[in-house]
């Protein structure tokens, strides 16, 4: 004899799934900053290991057509300290005003083989997530319509984007 449950009390277990999952990552091995093998520099801080494998430039699929006029999202990833970044997403803005923009800080949540670095912070009223693995930063969000709060023409921050080797032209070339 099986049992059908209640629509509500599906929605209740999928919502404290989500809630597990995102709780387990958080918990998931914490990132120890390795100061014995850092050498001190009067120049530039030297990064902790999980901020060095972070910091740069990323850019959707777009950002590699952009002389034929693509639209494109570019990211900027920068250390805030040694758990902290500061990220800035800005779309291209030659020719209309740019489609995409935020500015804010993420907080490391843990790190592991499976998720690789995850960050976290809190805008418009939702948490947002950054991935990070092999070079490939993924945001998502816990309401990924919430995402579309910071763009306009349907965009959203919500996506892939691939580290770029060179620092993120934010002028188009002609």
């Amino acid at each position: 004899m099986t049992t059908h449950l209640p629509q509500g009390f599906r929605f209740f277990v999928a919502v404290s799934l989500t809630t597990l999952v995102l709780l387990t990552l958080s918990g998931c091995h914490s990132v120890p900053s390795n100061t014995a093998n850092q050498v001190a520099s009067s120049n530039s801080p030297t990064l902790v290991p999980v901020m060095q494998a972070v910091v740069g430039d990323y850019a959707d699929e777009g950002y590699v057509d952009r002389v034929q006029g693509y639209d494109w999202v570019g990211v900027m990833v920068r250390a805030a300290g040694d758990k902290q970044i500061d990220i800035k997403i800005r779309a291209r803005s030659d020719l209309k005003k740019p489609t995409c923009q935020f500015d804010g800080k993420a907080v490391l949540m843990g790190q592991d083989e499976a998720h690789g670095i995850i960050f976290q912070t809190n805008a418009n009223n939702t948490q947002i997530f950054f991935q990070f693995k092999e070079n490939t930063l993924t945001i998502d969000g816990q309401e990924s319509g919430a995402l579309s709060y910071f763009c306009s023409g349907g965009g959203s921050l919500a996506g892939t984007y691939q580290k770029l080797g060179a620092p993120l032209e934010l002028a188009q070339p002609h």
